[in-house]
């Protein structure tokens, strides 16, 4: 539990700190936020905005995560980094380095745009094809390593689905979830909100899992994790570091996280759901972000098969702004749907340790 609030607090505090740094810094190098013509017209204000504030959130994230190991290296208690946490902070800081080319080619061509599509997504297959082969090696004592290859809900479930398969069905967690929070990226503070709160959810679920764990008491409802405390440290270094970043975030934003911020905090929530083995769990904690994606694919589907729209604008956030909703409105509304997602998925998780009538 220390090195849960260690790596919170130091990295809400650098993230806090750090920021209006980077936002100087930022806005003397002229890394403005570049606007695309054919979005809501009241975002036109917003350009020139600073961006890529994602690399502080990524920074802050290891500096807290590591930080909370040394000062229990230096105490009486060793508790070394685990190789599930190592993995899962790969996975976040290597989709965020695709994200950091992405937003560095925007600015420095001044469009709004930035890598070809094809380019940004090999980016993610080879960080997340990566992250696939990886996490199924490296058992510890008893033989736990940090995922199986079988799909999860609660926790693993049925047939071995095979390398191949499983490397299949972690691309696709890992290419769709950061997608989808880089979708949700569209209003200031959105998606920096709402990923907070999935982080919060596996923050206590990484701890119940250390409390119900298969190696320290065998039961019927326990957890074959290998490392759920560490889990649960990295939730809680992202989470601060996402908290402190959108205390400047918030509407009206001072800076934004870019596809730097988006791809990674994707990637490590799309992790988190791998190592804690809860992958199908995953959809309902970040239900906002699903309701979102698909709002983008029903409105393509529908104008490819009619020539009309679902939508005013897609993704979903941006339909309301048409609608003449005001951001704010829109943002807290969508925190609110993203805590219930939250709320109905930890539901979920506890609700097999009710008590039986």
């Amino acid at each position: 539990m220390r090195n849960i609030l260690i790596a919170a607090a130091v990295s809400l505090l650098l993230s806090m700190v750090g920021t209006p740094l980077a936002i100087r810094l930022f806005a003397r190098r002229g890394y403005g936020q570049n606007i695309r013509e054919e979005g809501p017209s009241g975002h036109y204000d917003k350009k020139g905005t600073p961006t890529m504030g994602g690399t502080v959130i990524v920074i802050a994230s290891l500096i807290g995560y590591f930080t909370a190991h040394l000062t229990t290296l230096l105490s009486a208690v060793t508790d070394p980094p685990t190789i599930s946490g190592l993995l899962v902070l790969f996975l976040m800081t290597g989709l965020g380095a695709v994200g950091f080319l992405d937003d560095f080619i925007k600015i420095y061509k001044q469009r709004s745009l930035g890598l070809r599509s094809g380019a940004k997504a090999a980016g993610q297959l080879v960080v997340g094809a990566i992250f696939a082969i990886l996490i199924v090696r490296f058992p510890n004592g008893y033989d736990l390593t940090p995922a199986e290859t079988k799909l999860s809900f609660l926790r693993d479930f049925g047939p071995s689905i095979g390398l191949f398969g499983f490397t299949l069905w972690v691309l696709f967690f890992i290419v769709g979830f950061s997608n989808a929070v880089n979708l949700t990226d569209g209003l200031d503070g959105l998606a920096s909100g709402a990923t907070c709160l999935v982080l919060a959810a596996y923050v206590l679920i990484g701890n119940w899992q250390l409390r119900n764990s298969c190696t320290m008491l065998l039961g019927p409802n326990c957890y074959s994790v290998r490392d759920p405390l560490d889990l649960a440290v990295v939730a809680a270094a992202v989470l601060g570091a996402c908290l402190g970043f959108l205390w400047w975030n918030a509407p009206p934003a001072k800076i934004f996280m870019g596809d730097t911020g988006s791809l990674a905090l994707g990637g490590v929530i799309a992790g988190l759901a791998f190592t804690t083995r809860t992958q199908l769990l995953l959809p309902i904690l970040g239900g906002l972000f699903a309701i979102i994606t698909m709002s983008v694919i029903i409105q393509v589907g529908f104008f490819k098969m009619t020539r009309r729209r679902v939508f005013r604008m897609a993704p979903l956030q941006h339909h309301f702004e048409l609608s003449g909703w005001a951001e704010t409105t829109i943002v807290v509304r969508f925190w609110l749907i993203a805590a219930l997602c939250v709320a109905a998925g930890l539901g979920l998780f506890y609700l097999e340790w009710m008590p039986k009538q």
